[in-house]
């Protein structure tokens, strides 16, 4: 155990000869090299030193037994408490300053990095549930969500509580940089909220509750799973890694990252359907008390129009004003979309990540390697004096490194001096260690050399262990000898089982050049037949200049190819697959670009953070792969804005939320926790840009149903009915009823109309190959429905000649003496039959469904919302049913339901 104190010193009337390097105690004989222990010293030419501006002490404590160990600590404790009284308090010393530190100043440095975090747990926790809580909120006091906001911060703090108490029970071992991973999990919470509000406030207010729930986590657990498997698999690559700390970090992050999905899709979940009943009942989003619409609510005052009125009138649902769509996700859809579907728009964000892309290859370049030692102390620590007064005035000298032979060895036996005796010049012989022996300190070499000057004079021999020990011991090891320590021996005191002795490292200067020495010096170590071991307290970072690189190349590798794999596990799709993996790596090269430029170098710190990073940059991209995959749109900038639509807002407010829960890591004002702050504001800035900006720019230029595979996919899209056509045939709505008389009573005059409509393709819903009866007779048309399977195939040709024969045959008919009051929907359902079934029987099927209550009630409410009056309505018994595209099929909740094609 060892405490170190830098003494600032002026020599001015005394002049000391340098001719020999040191100096000789005269009682132990021991020599002490004067630049191992001046630093700065000024000579003349001569060789004679005029000033020595810092002198360094070093004291030595024992720490072989528990008893001894805090002795030690209580020692060092009481030396830098003295120190900062007198110096730093008292300010006693007018010419001197000290610089100290101790065995224990970095592990008391890493515990004030940790309290110092520790007061800005509920402030974060505050401004999280603020931010949430207004983000959620709407015009309508009734859809509004703050409760749910709140509830989604709370949702991820008892999942981290509960993984971090697992991981303890476990007995994983707790270190300070485990308190960074709270304010990460906040984040991936309250980004899984918000995803999982907008896909609630997608889903029509006229579904029950259960409907809502099953269709808000049919689209939303998909994202969310999708994240929490990235993040879970990013934090399960870390667990292997050689690090401790970083091993033990990811462990918790990985536990708190499968906790919170199972949090969310559980406790939050629950949480929505309670405010789904609330809502259903039109319940106040606040204070739970049941309130009047807006279009009920004219005749209030002012007040309750602001503060209480929201919901809908459930004799009157589809009023257009309580059906106020979200502002922001109208913004994303109406104007943002619009805007990126614009073409020069897209040459410009094209453009932007370009110069992004090249940007961050010139910081990649510029990259530094190596943890400093001041970095790990807080910016007020008296270990930044310290470091810093090493670094200026011993980097001639900067390592007194320990090279420790363990085993038990005799080394009365000259071949095992030999061996040591090599071991030691092999070490001198490098360029790292000075080969002056002045500057070696080795007991045994200093021993052997003792007794051959004294072999005659004192009557002594060490042929044998036996005489070895005893003569060391009484002659040599006494209590005030420095070499004490140096050497071990068994508990019979008859054997050494360890020794060690000092090497000097010189000219050292650069992390580069720290990390060849180590290699050298292990390599020795290595080939020596001993069983021998280098060591220094600053090895520690010297590790992680030889691996960091390495294990974060190793890591960012395969850590991008697990993300492409889970991505396209859960978008099947080619395209989406290539360009999530073209977001993956360039959200990766620019958080390794930018952070040079922003002074972070790659340590073990920035390397938690990469592999932290590698499944954030999956979370936005994926979002939007996944909505513009499921959406039923028809074309690229269709998909662009239902996708917007559907994740512009929560990536949005994930992003700024995850930033704002990792800003007090920056306010802590340490070296650890500012990393983690630059880092992750990296990796969420440039996802949110990539999920936002660039990826459906690309999506629309190159994905699935651009410009490069519209064709293809079109072809595979249309029925045999819609391919036999001359031109892909549509429904057109609303101008126009379908069925075999109505396409009759149109006149030649009318088939440039049909041409006009037939340029855009339509697919029924269900089985794409079903016969929709166009240009025959009602019951041909519901036989072919039901024996479409069993008729045999008819060539192009053949079918085309039957449409346009079938045309000019009923070409004298008139449109309007065709019209039907029987209807069917596009889905071949008898849909106005039900609401008007006045002056026809009804089936027996269709009168068992009308004793329903759900039934009969829509019944009712359509009866009366758009049955025409009883003297207008004209009824053909006989007549064929027909396809309709009434209005009441727009605003009918199955029709808005099953419209969603494929």
């Amino acid at each position: 155990m060892t405490v170190t104190s830098s003494t600032v010193l002026k020599v001015e009337k005394k002049e000391i000869n340098l001719t020999f390097p040191g100096m000789i105690n005269p009682v132990t004989w021991d020599i002490h090299a004067f630049p191992v222990f001046f630093g700065g010293t000024e000579r003349t030419e001569d060789g004679l030193i005029t000033s020595v501006p810092s002198v360094q002490l070093v004291y030595f404590g024992n720490a072989d037994s528990k008893k001894f160990d805090k002795q030690g600590s209580a020692w060092e404790d009481a030396f830098l408490d003295l120190i900062e009284d007198i110096q730093d308090k008292r300010d006693i010393f007018k010419h001197i300053r000290i610089a100290r530190f101790a065995s224990r100043t970095l592990d008391h440095e890493l515990e004030k990095n940790t309290k110092s975090v520790v007061p800005y747990f509920s402030s974060t926790f505050i401004i999280m549930a603020l931010f949430s809580v207004i983000t959620c909120m709407m015009l309508d006091w009734v859809r509004s969500k703050p409760w749910l906001g709140l509830l989604g911060n709370v949702s991820a703090a008892m999942a981290t509580l509960g993984a971090f108490g697992f991981c303890m029970y476990a007995g994983v071992d707790f270190i300070g940089i485990n308190l960074a991973a709270p304010f990460l999990m906040i984040g991936i919470g309250i980004d899984d909220t918000f995803v999982m509000l907008a896909a609630w406030r997608r889903t029509s207010i006229k579904l029950s509750v259960p409907e809502r729930m099953a269709q808000m986590l049919s689209e939303a657990a998909v994202s969310i799973t999708i994240t929490s498997v990235t993040d879970f698999f990013s934090f399960w690559i870390g667990i292997f890694s050689p690090f401790p700390s970083v091993t033990i970090f990811c462990i918790y992050s990985g536990a708190a990252t499968v906790c919170l999905f199972i949090w969310h899709l559980t406790f939050f979940a629950a949480c929505v359907a309670i405010s789904g009943y609330c809502e259903q009942k039109n319940l106040h989003s606040v204070f739970c008390f049941k309130v009047l619409p807006v279009s009920k609510s004219q005749d209030r005052c002012f007040l309750y129009r602001w503060f209480c009125s929201g919901g809908v009138d459930p004799n009157d649902v589809d009023n257009p004003k309580d059906n106020q769509e979200h502002g922001l996700m109208v913004f994303f859809r109406d104007y943002f979309a619009v805007m990126l579907n614009n073409g020069c728009v897209k040459f410009l964000v094209i453009l932007i990540f370009c110069v992004y892309l090249l940007g961050a290859g010139y910081g990649i370049t510029q990259i530094e390697e190596g943890l400093e030692r001041r970095k790990v102390a807080k910016s007020d620590s008296y270990a930044i004096e310290f470091f810093d007064r090493e670094d200026d005035y011993y980097k001639e000298f900067p390592y007194r490194i320990q090279v420790v032979i363990s085993g038990q060895y005799d080394y009365s036996s000259p071949a095992v001096q030999r061996q040591v005796e090599n071991l030691t010049q092999t070490f001198e012989n490098t360029s790292y260690i000075s080969s002056n022996r002045l500057y070696t300190k080795s007991w045994l070499r200093d021993f052997t050399q003792y007794v051959e000057r004294n072999r005659d004079y004192l009557n002594i021999s060490i042929d044998n262990n036996e005489k070895f020990i005893n003569v060391l011991k009484e002659l040599y090891l006494g209590p005030s000898s420095t070499n004490s320590l140096d050497v071990k021996f068994d508990e019979k005191g008859e054997n050494i089982i360890a020794m060690r002795f000092f090497i000097q490292a010189v000219n050292i200067s650069g992390t580069e050049h720290e990390k060849e020495m180590v290699r050298a010096l292990r390599k020795i170590c290595k080939e020596s037949p001993l069983n021998a071991t280098v060591f220094h307290p600053y090895f520690v970072f010297f590790d992680q200049f030889e691996l960091v690189r390495s294990l974060s190349i190793q890591n960012m590798g395969i850590g991008a190819g697990i993300m492409m794999i889970v991505s396209f596990i859960f978008i099947p799709n080619i395209r989406c697959a290539f360009w999530v993996a073209l977001s993956i790596i360039s959200i990766e090269a620019g958080v390794v670009g930018y952070m040079a430029l922003w002074g972070v170098n790659l340590d073990s710190i920035s390397m938690i953070n990469l592999i932290m990073c590698i499944g954030f940059s999956v979370d936005f991209t994926a979002h939007i792969c996944y909505a513009y995959m499921s959406s039923s749109a028809k074309t690229p900038d269709e998909k662009v804005k239902e996708s917007l639509y559907a994740l512009g807002v929560p990536i949005f407010q994930g992003s700024i939320s995850t930033i704002l829960g990792m800003i007090a890591l920056l306010l802590a004002n340490n070296y650890i926790f500012s990393v983690f702050f630059k880092m992750v504001f990296l990796v969420v800035f440039c996802g949110a840009m990539h999920g936002l900006f660039l990826l459906p720019v690309l999506l629309s230029l190159f994905g699935p149903g651009s410009f490069f595979s519209k064709k293809k996919e079109q072809d595979m899209k249309l029925s045999n009915i819609e391919k036999s056509l001359p031109h892909p045939y549509c429904i057109p709505h609303p101008q126009f009823t379908l069925n075999g008389s109505n396409l009759g009573a149109i006149k030649d005059s009318t088939l440039p109309t049909i041409e006009r409509y037939a340029k855009k393709p339509y697919k029924t819903f269900g089985d794409i190959d079903k016969d929709l009866g166009l240009g025959t007779s009602a019951e041909n048309s519901s036989e072919s429905s039901i024996h479409s399977q069993k008729k045999p195939s008819v060539d192009d040709a053949a079918l085309e000649r039957r449409y346009r024969e079938a045309w000019r045959r009923n070409s004298d008919q008139n449109l309007d003496q065709c019209h039907n009051p029987r209807v069917l929907d596009i889905f071949g359902n008898d849909s106005e039959g039900e609401y008007y079934p006045r002056g026809r029987e009804e089936s027996p099927r269709q009168a068992y469904s009308m004793q329903r209550p759900q039934v009969r009630g829509r019944y009712n409410d359509y009866r009366r919302r758009y049955s025409p009056p009883e003297e207008t309505y004209y009824h053909h018994p006989n007549s064929a049913l027909t396809r309709s595209s009434s209005y009441h099929n727009i605003v009918h909740p199955r029709f808005i339901k099953e419209s969603r094609f494929p």
